[in-house]
């Protein structure tokens, strides 16, 4: 700052005393246009009052007439992360002086949310058995906020540490202003030269930019006083002064004709706002009038002032009826929410389905709009209550949920394990079965712990797809093998069929024994041609028929290739099982035996009925099968021995 400005604002200090005692002096006036600037209305804040304090704000900040063109959107309705968007949009494209009262709102709105969502976690946090003491959160969004925040933060102090330095030079060029304009009083100098001198002074004022806002009206009223006493001087010189009055009074008819326009203006803000440059253009750049017209132009400027105030009043008193039914939708909302919160629900699908309208009317409280200031933080606590209340309930669930979870999880890991020891089993018959239980077992037992589901469900996966895969293939190649057989077997069966026993019982039976033999060794055929088998035993039955061999015999002597297999094997429990299915025919065969035995008991009729004879007949062919399995299966334990 240069000496000469230094010194300026030093003498400022001086001359701020001479202000005070020129607006005491003001203050006693009678002036129409002073009384109307100072007299608050008897109903209603004066809006001359308003208007003049608005336009003392707007005086130190040359942002305000960006301030008014930004809109102001319903923050109360955005989550954080569009709180955070709207913050870094006006950081970016606004000036910083001009946006505080967006920055205020965004930063209320995000610390409501955010508190919150803390509240939320730590609660969840403390359910899950969590200490208080340790509870700590935080997240990207907030430290994204806290960076863009501290960065408006910077530029909005440098910008206002830059402007009060501007603010005091400013005060100190107009308050020499005004001493040049006292120096205008009886100077010696051609009245034109002064005059023209105080038209450089009027053009000096108007460009000396903001000062202080709490040394604006009384600065102006200073130097509205000593224009007064210059047009009282230019007395001398009438000529010059009606001139100046004339122009003084066309420029605030203008004005007076715009402000009463305004009031068919429909966007009342709108109108308010144009209001206060007029004022601030008729305050600072128009000078008096002649004394017969200032209390009538004034009077006609305040009367149409009042009407833009009284609509604006209007327009609130609206406003009010409108957060007041914003107010009875929020309270419905966080009505149902408590409702909700009190239901009992025992299934996942359940709590989701009640989380999704939690969620729904959370999104329309914030929607619902602003609410009666004085009823706000109530009403943003009840909301909260409702919700945490809800969010308990939900918690208590999924606790419970999470250790029926925990064990499921531990009876799924079981399955696991028990799926990988059989899967490179190859005893198809006993470990089918099993597999095909346990993933019947797998789709009884509930859900898991989402963190391990993937996995477990992986390793469960693919040990049975093992399985499997190793058991179709099998099945693909025995299949193979047994069309194969089925060839062979349909061939043999012809050549069956044109042999001729040859008298020679011992030889012939022999030979059929051998046939049985063969047919044994090429082995099994598909299930759905098995037919064949009783076309291979019907001629072989009839063979043995022609040598007379009995029925019992012929059973044993084809069952002794089989038994031959079972000797040959290496595999014991290939003998146990067969000696359990043989026991398992012969209880079956006794309890027919049993069962015919007892039906013919009820029958009253003698030996000869028909009905009896069949019964018998069937227990003569039961009691001759049941020989048959005691032969077998003493055969069986003989291969033991």
């Amino acid at each position: 700052m240069s000496e000469e400005k230094k010194d300026n604002l030093q003498e400022a200090e001086g001359k701020e005393k001479e202000i005070l005692e020129v607006q005491k002096e003001e203050d006693g006036k009678t002036n129409s246009e002073h009384e109307h600037t100072q007299n608050p209305d008897s109903e209603n804040e004066d809006p001359l009052n308003e208007i003049d304090e608005s336009n003392a704000e707007d005086a130190e900040d040359e942002g305000h007439k960006d301030r008014h063109e930004i809109p102001m959107p319903d923050y109360h309705a955005m989550n954080m992360e569009k709180l955070v968007a709207e913050l870094e949009k006006l950081l970016k494209n606004e000036k910083v002086q001009a946006v505080k009262t967006h920055v205020d709102n965004i930063k209320h709105e995000f610390d409501l949310k955010y508190s919150e969502l803390v509240e939320q976690k730590k609660e969840d946090f403390l359910n899950e058995g969590g200490n208080e003491i340790d509870f700590k959160y935080t997240s990207p969004l907030k430290i994204r906020f806290n960076k863009i925040y501290s960065e408006y933060k910077d530029k909005r102090n440098t910008y206002y540490k830059n402007l009060e330095r501007t603010l005091k030079e400013n005060l100190a060029i107009r308050l020499d202003i005004i001493e040049e304009l006292k120096g205008l009083i009886n100077v010696e100098e051609n009245i034109n030269d002064t005059y023209r001198h105080f038209k450089e002074i009027q053009d000096k004022w108007r460009n000396a930019g903001p000062i202080p806002r709490m040394s604006y009206n009384d600065v102006w009223r200073t130097y509205h006083h000593h224009v007064e006493i210059f047009y009282d001087f230019l007395d001398l010189n009438k000529d010059l002064r009606d001139l100046d009055f004339k122009h003084n009074l066309e420029e605030k008819e203008k004005i007076v004709s715009q402000a009463e326009n305004l009031a068919n203006e429909s966007d009342i803000n709108k109108a308010f706002r144009e209001l206060q440059i007029l004022h601030k253009v008729w305050k600072e750049d128009i000078g008096p009038v002649a004394r017969e017209y200032r209390e009538d132009i004034w009077n006609r400027f305040s009367e149409a002032t009042k009407a833009i105030h009284q609509k604006r009043q209007e327009y609130f008193k609206n406003i009010d009826k409108v957060y007041e039914k914003n107010l009875e939708v929020k309270e419905e909302i966080i009505s149902k929410i408590n409702e909700i919160s009190v239901k009992t629900v025992n299934s996942h699908g359940g709590w989701q389905k009640l989380i999704k309208e939690v969620e729904e009317l959370r999104e329309a409280f914030f929607n619902a709009g602003k609410v009666p200031y004085k009823v706000n933080e109530a009403t943003w606590s009840s909301f909260k209550e409702a919700v945490r209340k809800f969010n308990r309930n939900k918690n208590a669930f999924y606790k419970n949920l999470k250790k029926e979870q925990h064990t499921n999880l531990e009876k799924k890991m079981e399955l696991v394990k028990l799926a990988e020891s059989l899967k490179d089993s190859e005893d198809w018959e006993k470990t089918t079965p099993i597999m095909k239980k346990i993933q019947s077992d797998w789709k009884n037992i509930g859900h898991v712990p989402r963190k391990y589901s993937d996995k477990i469900w992986e390793d469960f996966k693919s040990a049975c797809n093992h399985y499997f895969d190793k058991l179709h293939a099998q099945k693909n190649h025995a299949n193979k093998q047994e069309y194969e057989a089925l060839d062979k077997k349909k061939e043999f069966l012809d050549n069956l069929k044109s042999f001729e026993l040859s008298g020679n019982t011992d030889n012939d039976l022999e030979v059929v024994k051998n046939f049985i033999s063969e047919w044994k060794s090429i082995g099994r055929v598909p299930f759905n041609k098995r037919n064949i088998e009783s076309k291979f035993n019907k001629i072989i039955d009839a063979l043995f028929k022609k040598l007379d061999v009995d029925k019992q015999e012929a059973e044993l002597i084809k069952y002794e290739n089989k038994l031959e297999q079972l000797a040959n094997s290496d595999n014991d429990s290939l003998i146990d099982n067969e000696r359990i299915f043989i026991r398992r025919k012969i209880e079956e065969v006794k309890s027919e035996i049993r069962q015919l035995e007892n039906n013919l008991q009820f029958i009253n009729a003698d030996k000869n009925n028909p009905i009896v004879k069949e019964v018998r007949k069937n227990i003569d062919e039961h009691k001759k099968s049941l020989d048959v399995w005691k032969a077998k299966l003493k055969e069986v334990k003989n291969l033991n021995n």
